[in-house]
Protein backbone atom coordinates (compact mmCIF):
# COMPACT_ATOMS: atom_id res chain seq x y z
CA UNK A 1 0.00 0.00 0.00
CA UNK A 2 1.04 3.07 -0.61
CA UNK A 3 0.95 6.42 0.88
CA UNK A 4 0.69 9.77 -0.90
CA UNK A 5 1.79 13.02 0.22
CA UNK A 6 0.28 16.17 -1.02
CA UNK A 7 3.11 18.92 -1.38
CA UNK A 8 2.54 22.44 -1.84
CA UNK A 9 5.81 24.61 -2.26
CA UNK A 10 5.43 28.69 -0.56
CA UNK A 11 7.72 30.00 -3.34
CA UNK A 12 6.25 30.51 -7.21
CA UNK A 13 10.24 30.89 -8.22
CA UNK A 14 11.00 27.75 -10.68
CA UNK A 15 14.73 27.82 -9.36
CA UNK A 16 13.74 28.16 -5.39
CA UNK A 17 15.49 26.45 -3.30
CA UNK A 18 12.20 25.19 -1.63
CA UNK A 19 11.13 23.55 -5.03
CA UNK A 20 14.37 22.02 -5.30
CA UNK A 21 13.60 20.56 -1.85
CA UNK A 22 10.02 19.53 -3.26
CA UNK A 23 11.63 18.09 -5.99
CA UNK A 24 14.40 15.75 -4.52
CA UNK A 25 11.76 14.99 -1.97
CA UNK A 26 9.62 13.30 -4.79
CA UNK A 27 12.17 11.73 -6.64
CA UNK A 28 13.95 10.34 -3.85
CA UNK A 29 10.84 9.25 -1.44
CA UNK A 30 11.35 5.90 0.24
CA UNK A 31 9.61 3.24 -1.17
CA UNK A 32 5.55 3.27 -0.36
CA UNK A 33 5.56 6.80 -0.21
CA UNK A 34 4.42 8.91 -3.35
CA UNK A 35 5.14 12.65 -3.32
CA UNK A 36 2.87 14.57 -5.17
CA UNK A 37 3.72 18.42 -5.51
CA UNK A 38 0.62 20.33 -6.59
CA UNK A 39 2.00 23.48 -9.21
CA UNK A 40 -0.63 25.23 -9.64
CA UNK A 41 -0.63 27.64 -6.29
CA UNK A 42 -0.40 30.42 -8.27
CA UNK A 43 -3.33 30.29 -9.96
CA UNK A 44 -5.69 30.32 -7.01
CA UNK A 45 -7.19 33.47 -6.53
CA UNK A 46 -7.37 34.62 -3.05
CA UNK A 47 -9.63 33.16 -0.68
CA UNK A 48 -13.34 34.87 -0.74
CA UNK A 49 -15.94 33.14 0.39
CA UNK A 50 -18.27 35.18 -1.58
CA UNK A 51 -16.79 32.44 -4.79
CA UNK A 52 -16.56 29.40 -2.75
CA UNK A 53 -20.33 28.40 -3.44
CA UNK A 54 -21.13 25.32 -5.54
CA UNK A 55 -20.77 26.51 -9.17
CA UNK A 56 -18.14 29.54 -8.59
CA UNK A 57 -15.51 27.59 -6.73
CA UNK A 58 -12.53 28.59 -9.01
CA UNK A 59 -11.40 25.27 -10.54
CA UNK A 60 -7.96 25.64 -9.60
CA UNK A 61 -9.11 25.86 -5.91
CA UNK A 62 -11.41 22.64 -6.62
CA UNK A 63 -8.44 21.14 -8.09
CA UNK A 64 -6.11 21.72 -4.42
CA UNK A 65 -8.84 20.42 -2.18
CA UNK A 66 -9.72 17.24 -4.83
CA UNK A 67 -5.58 16.92 -4.53
CA UNK A 68 -5.96 17.09 -0.77
CA UNK A 69 -8.79 14.64 -0.37
CA UNK A 70 -6.96 11.96 -2.63
CA UNK A 71 -4.12 12.30 -0.36
CA UNK A 72 -2.81 10.57 2.97
CA UNK A 73 -0.67 13.32 4.15
CA UNK A 74 0.30 16.99 3.57
CA UNK A 75 3.86 18.35 3.19
CA UNK A 76 4.35 22.40 3.18
CA UNK A 77 7.40 23.85 2.07
CA UNK A 78 8.03 27.03 3.07
CA UNK A 79 10.89 29.68 2.64
CA UNK A 80 10.49 32.96 4.66
CA UNK A 81 9.37 36.18 3.46
CA UNK A 82 9.39 39.31 5.72
CA UNK A 83 9.81 37.04 8.85
CA UNK A 84 6.61 34.75 7.88
CA UNK A 85 4.82 32.28 5.35
CA UNK A 86 4.22 33.40 1.67
CA UNK A 87 0.58 34.61 1.00
CA UNK A 88 0.56 31.96 -1.62
CA UNK A 89 0.82 29.15 0.95
CA UNK A 90 -1.70 30.99 3.80
CA UNK A 91 -4.01 31.64 0.63
CA UNK A 92 -4.15 27.84 0.15
CA UNK A 93 -3.99 26.81 3.67
CA UNK A 94 -7.21 29.24 3.38
CA UNK A 95 -8.72 27.18 0.34
CA UNK A 96 -7.85 24.20 2.43
CA UNK A 97 -9.36 24.90 6.01
CA UNK A 98 -13.01 25.09 4.02
CA UNK A 99 -15.71 23.58 4.15
CA UNK A 100 -15.94 24.04 7.87
CA UNK A 101 -15.97 21.03 9.68
CA UNK A 102 -15.72 18.53 6.83
CA UNK A 103 -12.22 20.32 5.07
CA UNK A 104 -10.13 17.47 2.99
CA UNK A 105 -7.27 18.42 5.37
CA UNK A 106 -9.84 17.83 8.68
CA UNK A 107 -7.32 15.64 10.56
CA UNK A 108 -4.59 15.00 7.98
CA UNK A 109 -1.25 14.78 9.26
CA UNK A 110 0.95 17.54 7.85
CA UNK A 111 4.36 18.91 8.39
CA UNK A 112 6.37 21.98 7.52
CA UNK A 113 9.94 22.17 6.24
CA UNK A 114 11.80 24.56 4.43
CA UNK A 115 15.07 26.99 3.54
CA UNK A 116 15.44 30.18 3.50
CA UNK A 117 18.49 32.63 3.29
CA UNK A 118 18.76 33.68 7.45
CA UNK A 119 20.99 31.70 9.41
CA UNK A 120 17.36 30.16 10.95
CA UNK A 121 16.29 28.63 7.95
CA UNK A 122 12.68 30.09 8.31
CA UNK A 123 11.46 28.64 11.52
CA UNK A 124 9.22 31.95 11.44
CA UNK A 125 7.58 30.96 8.48
CA UNK A 126 7.37 27.35 9.33
CA UNK A 127 5.79 28.22 13.11
CA UNK A 128 2.87 30.04 11.51
CA UNK A 129 2.55 27.65 8.75
CA UNK A 130 2.25 25.04 11.79
CA UNK A 131 -0.13 27.09 13.50
CA UNK A 132 -2.43 28.12 10.38
CA UNK A 133 -2.65 24.93 9.29
CA UNK A 134 -3.34 23.59 12.65
CA UNK A 135 -5.93 26.20 13.43
CA UNK A 136 -7.65 25.11 9.80
CA UNK A 137 -7.97 21.35 10.96
CA UNK A 138 -4.87 19.38 9.96
CA UNK A 139 -3.18 17.35 12.86
CA UNK A 140 0.54 18.77 12.45
CA UNK A 141 3.23 16.28 13.03
CA UNK A 142 5.71 18.62 15.25
CA UNK A 143 8.35 15.66 15.28
CA UNK A 144 9.11 16.74 11.61
CA UNK A 145 11.39 19.54 12.05
CA UNK A 146 13.88 20.49 9.11
CA UNK A 147 14.60 24.43 8.82
CA UNK A 148 17.58 24.73 6.15
CA UNK A 149 19.64 28.34 6.80
CA UNK A 150 21.75 30.26 4.79
CA UNK A 151 20.29 28.58 1.39
CA UNK A 152 21.60 30.90 -0.84
CA UNK A 153 24.91 29.80 0.02
CA UNK A 154 24.35 26.34 0.51
CA UNK A 155 22.97 25.49 -2.36
CA UNK A 156 25.06 27.75 -4.63
CA UNK A 157 26.79 24.95 -6.66
CA UNK A 158 24.93 22.23 -4.99
CA UNK A 159 21.98 21.44 -5.50
CA UNK A 160 19.61 19.44 -3.09
CA UNK A 161 19.34 16.42 -4.59
CA UNK A 162 23.24 16.40 -4.33
CA UNK A 163 23.69 17.02 -0.55
CA UNK A 164 23.88 13.42 1.12
CA UNK A 165 22.75 15.56 4.35
CA UNK A 166 19.87 17.29 3.00
CA UNK A 167 18.71 13.63 1.05
CA UNK A 168 18.82 12.27 4.35
CA UNK A 169 16.67 14.72 6.17
CA UNK A 170 14.18 14.92 3.57
CA UNK A 171 14.17 11.09 3.54
CA UNK A 172 13.24 11.21 7.67
CA UNK A 173 11.02 13.57 7.36
CA UNK A 174 8.86 11.99 4.38
CA UNK A 175 9.33 8.65 7.09
CA UNK A 176 8.20 10.65 10.25
CA UNK A 177 4.93 11.80 8.11
CA UNK A 178 4.34 8.66 6.53
CA UNK A 179 4.01 6.98 9.60
CA UNK A 180 1.77 9.25 11.33
CA UNK A 181 -0.37 9.46 7.83
CA UNK A 182 -0.69 5.08 8.12
CA UNK A 183 -1.41 5.77 11.69
CA UNK A 184 -4.02 8.10 11.08
CA UNK A 185 -5.77 5.63 9.14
Amino acid sequence: MSTTILTLVGSLRAGSVNRQLAETAAAGAPEGVEVQIFDRLGEIPFYNEDIDAEGTIPETAQALRNAAAASDGLLLISPEYNGTMPAVLKNAIDWLSRPFGASPISGMPTAVIGAAFGQYGGVWAQDDARKSVGIAGARVVEEVRLAIGSSVTRYAELHPKDDAETVAQLDEALRVLADASVSAV
